[in-house]
């Protein structure tokens, strides 16, 4: 028997050795919360039963409990659930060590209850974003991703702690997982945006707010995108040469990441023009999708982890999952759902100040030293003796 159905046993011994112990549970503690589900019928009856106004219910302290709260309980859980016998609540009883720890008791289920529900809603999001691959949406990936921020909310809120982000001490370390291969459809996209934006550096602009080189899928066009961006940000023209020598320069075709006939053959101007926009509106639906797999994986790994506490359970769980709010964000703005944040203006990018101004403009100018200082008499020198002009060997 584990611990946590020891500690069920104990809630449910403990109401029943003393109902007034449910005004301290029932504003946070449910049904749901419990594992087995007769231990959660038998919660719901106790709840119900106290609804109804059960003289166990509303005695006042001290006085003996009726056996009818037992029996009374015993009914009214036995529609939900089968093999609730009398002998199996008074095991329960004999299972509490205190009545009086019953809200300690209580936590411990909801910890179990923490741990079990964030574990579900990520395999739901991890198993969401498959099948968006292969469907090519992302619309379950979005909406699973949002069911998974408001259940850690609100078991933030149930927990007594505020639902912000924590970074973990550590990487969160998941086993080997099998590479899933890249679909075909997602690298074709990734190519005839990089196509697109290489006919037509002026399209960089429209996508280049929400779109990130960690969007595409393959590492290779990632180095690609990088490129455009620098060229285009010195203002240097745009070609399928000096695509190849920046890639070259940022080593993607030292290491092995490129080649050259891909490069030309990515950016030929002449295979295929179409709008950057489109093309980059998919391959950021297609990074939102491999980046709520990931995120799942990673929240589903936290929650295997049985040491770690509710708090800080949580608050991983929001921070692994901070990367995809990123996504979505941009997946927004470059659908038109959300205004692109504004622009930030760098300070190399407004005019500097009068004074550094003047500064430079001083250590430009000509300094005449030689006139302020005072005149020396210098000695004569004689006239160096004349010497034959010889030219060199043409």
């Amino acid at each position: 028997m584990t611990p946590l159905v020891q500690a069920e046993q104990a809630v449910l011994g403990s109401v029943f050795l003393d109902p007034s112990q449910l005004d301290h549970l029932s504003p946070w503690l449910r049904p749901d919360h419990f594992y087995r589900p007769a231990h959660a019928a038998l919660y719901a009856a106790m709840l119900k039963l106290r609804a109804d106004g059960h003289p166990a219910t509303t005695g006042k302290t001290g006085v003996p409990i009726p056996l009818s709260w037992v029996t009374d309980t015993l009914r009214e859980a036995s529609p939900r659930t089968r093999g609730l016998t009398a002998s199996y609540a008074h095991s329960l009883i004999s299972a509490c060590p205190r009545p009086t720890h019953a809200p300690v008791y209580g936590r411990m289920v909801l910890e179990g209850a923490i741990h079990r529900s964030v574990t579900q809603h990520a395999i739901r999001l991890h198993q969401a974003a498959r099948a968006d691959a292969v469907r090519g949406g992302v619309e379950e990936t979005v909406h699973h991703a949002q069911i998974l921020s408001d259940v850690l909310a609100d078991l933030a809120h149930r927990w007594g702690t505020e639902p912000r982000p924590v970074q973990p001490p550590s990487p969160i370390t998941s086993p080997a997982q099998r590479t899933q291969p890249i679909d075909e459809h997602v690298l074709a996209d990734e190519e005839f945006l990089l196509g697109c934006i290489s006919a037509r550096p002026e399209q960089l602009l429209d996508v280049v707010g929400w779109l990130h080189p960690g969007d595409f899928a393959d590492a290779g066009h990632q180095q690609i995108y990088r490129a455009l961006g620098a060229l285009h940000h010195r203002g240097e023209p745009i070609d399928q040469l000096t695509v190849l020598w920046e890639t070259q320069r940022r080593g993607a075709l030292s290491d092995g990441t490129l080649d050259a006939e891909r490069v030309l053959r990515i950016c030929d101007p002449l295979s295929l023009s179409g709008v950057a926009e489109h093309f980059g509106e998919q391959v950021v639906q297609a990074s939102l999708v491999r980046t709520a797999a990931a995120s799942a994986r990673q929240v589903r790994e936290l929650a295997d982890d049985e040491s770690l506490a509710p708090g800080r359970l949580i608050g991983y769980a929001l921070h692994a999952l901070g990367p995809l709010d990123e996504v979505r964000r941009r997946l927004r703005v470059a659908s038109g759902a959300e205004p692109a944040p504004p622009r930030r203006v760098g300070p190399s990018a407004a005019a500097p100040p009068d004074a550094r101004i003047d500064a430079a403009r001083s250590r430009s100018r000509p300094h005449a030293t030689t006139a302020s200082a005072p005149a020396t008499t210098a000695a004569p020198r004689s006239p160096a003796p004349d010497r034959p002009i010889r030219r060199s060997p043409s």
